[in-house]
């Protein structure tokens, strides 16, 4: 219903102090640590409200677990963004979405520079927890991360990428190798034109107080149109390459540098470029060096990885994607607070994201033929033909039956990470949605493309997360965590647990406060 949706983007206190929680059946006794989750929290300052939900101020939850039992805290990231919204109580500082209006207290000239200032890049880091080096973080997409004690939730240190590498930001979804190395990707403007920069960041500490050091731009990709790089929020990464898939969901940088003297919002420099085409750009992790074969397909809009390997000679890249990139411009706070029909409306108007793989041949050369499908010794319906010297054109093969569509195709994938990333994997899990929020969580079997749902009126699980089993030997020997809220129903958000083999229910536990629906979390194990 459009009053349960409302509820999802209710803004909430913080609970600082542990409090335990009510649970139902059983959490199995081997999971240990804490179950970390970041979104907004907060979606209005004084009487002024967030335009995109993006924008919320960041709220960050633990569930503690250990011996069966659970407690719950949340805090509020004390960002510098915060603080002046507390400070002023008004908003001000530019969010995603949100145009600040020029302060009313300062006097006509002064009022009149304010708009001439760039918009102060956000440190509001909602969107999900990283680690580098050891160290967890909370992170956006601009070039402030918090450093955050998973113990106390209390933010420690405030970590500019740019003090380390030239990049304005980098992405909330680094990937990292069993070693601790971590890759990420950021953009960086010149005179030249945007560029994208590949960033590497080393496994470990020089010193105790480390945080980006060592931190190196691994290669600079420029960007096609010099004023209009495209919008990523993650990318993949094999074995021995990382791979930026340049969309065509551009970013209008006169726009946005020129946000405040319109009165448009950041959110507002994106467009979607219906007639563009999407781009795969290979980069060897170990030279740092380009493919110069560009992999073509389809204009598609990604926001999410499900898992990248090489085999045979081919990469095969999973990903979430759909056909239509407008979907960005649907999650503004009052599309979400709407009512029944005008939310039904919003909702049929975004495209569905749908599990897709690509297969990309790694080993071409001159007499590698024309206008044939390249792929062999893979069984796949993806097409991969040869139409340039360096130009290679790719379809896709659909990783799922008829049976997503009626859960909404799925978002949010999960897989078994720490043994599966850049790997040969057979599961993911992910989110249906039916509506503008998850509404079901999903296991997927790629040998047979045969799902497990997990679904119940009126309850909107988040992104499920994996933890394996301490004696684990199967992929998927461990259990799916998802923090499920019940917007139906006052203070009965919980923490849900469930088998990952069977997809059944093992236990939850109840909390009695009202939770916000999250993005991204993330399992810290406490051994």
């Amino acid at each position: 219903s459009a009053a349960a949706m409302e509820k999802l983007v209710r803004s909430v206190e913080e609970t600082p102090e542990p409090i335990s929680t009510n649970i139902t059946g059983t959490i199995p006794r081997w999971i240990s640590g804490n179950f970390l989750r970041n979104g907004p929290g907060k979606f209005e300052i004084g009487n002024q409200m967030f335009n995109h939900w993006f924008d919320g101020m960041a709220l960050m939850h633990q569930f503690k677990i250990s011996n069966g039992q659970v407690t719950y805290k949340s805090r509020f990231l004390s960002s510098d963004s915060y603080k002046s919204n507390k400070e002023h109580n008004r908003i001000a500082v530019s969010e995603f979405g949100t145009v600040t209006m020029p302060d009313p207290c300062k006097n006509f000239f002064q009022r009149f520079v304010s708009r001439f200032e760039l918009p102060k890049p956000t440190d509001n880091a909602n969107v999900s927890f990283v680690t580098y080096k050891g160290d967890y973080y909370v992170s956006t997409e601009t070039n402030v991360m918090h450093k955050v004690d998973p113990e106390t939730l209390e933010a420690t240190q405030r970590v500019d990428w740019t003090k380390f590498v030239a990049v304005n930001g980098a992405t909330a979804h680094p990937h990292t190798e069993n070693d601790g190395t971590t890759y990420n990707m950021g953009n960086s403007y010149s005179s030249k034109g945007a560029y994208y920069n590949i960033i590497r960041v080393p496994p470990t500490k020089k010193t105790d107080g480390d945080t980006l050091e060592g931190a190196a731009v691994l290669c600079s990709i420029p960007s096609v149109d010099k004023s209009k790089p495209s919008y990523y929020h993650s990318f993949a990464m094999s074995e021995n390459f990382v791979v930026f898939i340049e969309q065509p969901i551009k970013m209008d940088l006169l726009k946005i540098v020129t946000g405040k003297l319109t009165g448009k919002s950041i959110s507002d420099g994106f467009f979607w470029d219906p007639k563009g085409s999407t781009t795969f750009h290979l980069v060897n992790k170990h030279t740092g060096t380009v493919s110069p074969i560009k992999y073509i397909a389809q204009p598609i809009l990604t926001l999410h990885q499900i898992n990248a390997y090489e085999e045979n000679g081919f990469l095969i890249i999973d990903m979430c994607a759909s056909d239509d990139g407008q979907a960005i411009n649907n999650y503004n706070v009052q599309n979400l607070r709407k009512s029944g029909e005008a939310l039904d409306e919003v909702y049929n108007t975004m495209c569905r994201v749908f599990p897709r793989r690509f297969v990309l041949p790694l080993n071409m050369d001159q007499h590698t033929p024309y206008k044939q499908n390249l792929i062999d010794q893979i069984r796949t319906t993806a097409t991969s033909v040869r139409v340039g010297k360096n130009k290679v054109f790719c379809t896709h093969e659909d990783l799922h039956g008829e049976d997503l569509h009626q859960y909404g195709g799925l978002e949010f994938p999960q897989i078994n990470y720490g043994k599966y990333n850049t790997r040969p994997y057979r599961y993911f899990y992910g989110c249906g949605f039916r509506h503008l929020v998850g509404d079901s969580l999903i296991k997927m079997d790629l040998h047979d493309k045969q799902m497990k749902v997990w679904q119940h009126p009126g309850l909107y699980p988040s992104e499920p997360v994996f933890v394996p089993s301490p004696d684990a030997t199967q992929e998927d020997d461990g259990v799916v965590m998802s923090v499920v809220i019940t917007p139906n129903e006052d203070k009965s958000t919980f923490l849900l647990v469930l088998d990952a083999m069977t997809f059944e229910e093992l236990g939850r536990a109840e909390v009695p406060v009202n939770i916000p629906y999250g993005f991204h979390g993330t399992f810290n194990a406490q051994v």
